[in-house]
C-alpha cells in the first residue's frame, strides 16, 4: 500500500486508501468527480514537494496526474529571430524541471531561474513558485482547470489567477485565512489544474536577476547570460544550500517514471559533486517551510534595524514590506542544524534555516513539533507568527 511518505520529498505521511494515476484528461476529471460524488476526502498531488501530511491513514482518494506531454502551440522554428513570443503548453503532471529543461533546449527564455524546483507544472501555478529573480506568474498565459464547484472545464487567464507571493486564486480557494483550511475544498483547490500555457521569449540568453546567482556566475545583476549557464548555476547554488530534492527517490517504485531518466542522472551527478553519498538527510524536506512575512510599514518598524526589508504588496493591495523568514528564525536562536533535543529525528537543515528536514525516521508529529517551536520562538522574539508554505494535512500549524 502506498503512503504519503512514499510520495513526498520530506518522506512523511500515512497510508493512502486509494491512489489513482489517470493517463487522460477525462480520467483526471472522472477521478476528481467520483471522489466528490462519494463524499471522499480528495488530494490531488504533484511531486509531493510542498506537502506535510499526518501519519494517520488517509481514508480518501489521492489523484496523481500521469500526463506529462509538452507541446509548442506556435508554428515556430529554431531559425526564427530572437525575441519572438512562443506559447508552450504542458500537462499538469509534467515534472517541473523536465519542463524547464525542455524550454531551454528549445532556445526559450523565462523559466531558467526556476531550475531544480521539485514538483509538477500543475503545482507550479497553484503555489506561484519563484526563485533567483523569477516566478512562474511572469510567464503564465492561461491555465486550463476543472472547476469543482461548477463541474466544468474553464480557461483562467493570467489576470484571473490573482498571482501574489507564493499565492494564486487556486491556492486561495483552499483557505479561509492564512494556514486555515476552508472546509469545502481543502486539501485540493476548487480549480484542479489540467494544463498550463506559458508565453516564453525565443532567446538563448536570459537575465541574471539575483545577487547570489550573479556572484556564482561572476557577473552583475541585470547582465544577460546563456540560459543553459544560468540553469547550471542555479542547480549548483541550490545544491550548495541543500535545496534540491534527493534524486535517489526516483529509483523508488512509487516515483519511477515521473521524471526524465537523463535528468535524474544529472541530478545524481550534482549530488555526488556536492559530497552526497547515499541519502543526505538535508534533502528530505519540503523546501522552504515558512513564507517570508509581508508586513505593514508600521509593523516593519518594530524589527531590528539590520533585519532585511524589501518592497512588497500586502494581500489587500496596499504597499508593504517583506522580511526574511530565514533571518527571523536564525536571529530568534534557531540556527542551522537546530533540533529540539539531540535524539530528535527532525531538525533544521545544516545548510539553510528555512528548511525543516526529516533526518531519518521522523514522523509528522516530529516535524510539526519542530515547526511549532520555531513559530513560537519567532513570535516571542518579534511578534510575527510564521505561516507554513507547504499544504499541511491533518495537523494544525497556525
Amino acid at each position: 500500500m502506498t503512503s504519503f511518505a512514499d510520495l513526498t520529498t520530506i518522506g512523511v505521511g500515512g497510508h493512502i486508501a486509494v491512489l489513482l494515476e489517470p493517463t487522460t484528461r477525462d480520467g483526471v476529471i472522472e477521478a476528481v468527480e467520483d471522489a466528490y460524488s462519494k463524499g471522499k476526502p480528495l488530494c490531488v498531488i504533484g511531486g509531493g514537494s510542498n506537502m506535510l501530511v499526518d501519519d494517520a491513514p488517509f481514508d480518501g482518494v489521492v489523484v496523481r496526474d500521469a500526463r506529462r506531454s509538452i507541446n509548442v502551440l506556435d508554428g515556430t522554428s529554431s531559425s526564427e529571430e530572437d525575441g519572438r513570443v512562443v506559447r508552450v503548453n504542458a500537462e499538469a503532471g509534467c515534472n517541473w524541471d523536465d519542463f524547464v529543461d525542455y524550454c531551454i533546449g528549445l532556445g526559450l527564455e523565462g523559466v531558467e531561474g526556476l531550475s531544480g524546483i521539485p514538483g509538477t507544472v500543475g503545482a507550479s501555478v497553484v503555489q506561484n513558485i519563484g526563485a533567483y529573480g523569477q516566478e512562474v506568474a511572469s510567464s503564465v498565459e492561461n491555465v486550463e482547470v476543472w472547476d469543482r464547484k461548477e463541474h466544468t472545464i474553464a480557461q483562467l487567464r493570467k489576470d484571473q489567477l490573482a498571482f501574489g507571493y507564493r499565492m494564486s486564486a487556486l491556492k486561495a480557494s483552499m483557505y479561509s485565512a492564512p494556514a486555515t483550511p476552508a472546509g469545502e475544498f481543502f486539501p485540493t483547490p476548487r480549480y484542479v489544474v489540467l494544463s498550463v500555457t506559458f508565453a516564453l521569449r525565443r532567446s538563448a540568453t536570459g537575465v541574471v536577476g539575483y545577487g547570489q546567482l550573479a556572484k556564482a556566475l561572476g557577473v552583475e545583476v541585470g547582465d544577460r547570460m546563456e540560459t543553459a549557464d544560468i540553469r547550471n548555476a542555479v542547480l549548483k547554488v541550490r545544491a550548495a544550500k541543500g535545496m534540491l530534492e534527493d534524486a535517489h527517490r526516483y529509483a523508488e517504485p512509487a516515483m519511477q517514471g515521473t521524471k526524465k531518466p537523463r535528468l535524474v542522472d544529472i541530478a545524481l551527478e550534482v549530488q555526488a559533486k556536492g559530497g552526497v553519498d547515499g541519502v543526505d538527510p538535508n534533502r528530505h524536506s519540503c523546501g522552504s517551510f515558512f513564507m517570508n512575512p509581508i508586513l505593514t510599514a508600521e509593523q516593519s518598524e518594530t524589527l531590528p534595524k539590520d533585519a532585511p526589508r524589501f518592497d512588497a504588496v500586502l494581500p489587500d493591495g496596499r504597499p508593504g514590506v517583506k522580511t526574511s523568514a530565514a533571518w527571523l528564525i536564525d536571529h530568534a536562536g534557531f540556527h542551522k542544524g537546530f533540533k529540539i533535543n539531540e535524539a530528535a529525528p527532525a531538525g533544521l537543515s545544516t545548510l539553510h534555516t528555512l528548511a525543516l528536514t526529516n533526518r531519518g525516521g521522523a514522523g509528522s508529529k516530529d516535524v510539526a513539533r519542530l515547526a511549532r517551536a520555531i513559530q513560537d520562538g519567532v513570535e516571542k522574539a518579534y511578534g510575527i507568527r510564521l505561516v507554513p508554505e507547504p499544504v499541511v494535512i491533518g495537523m494544525d500549524l497556525r
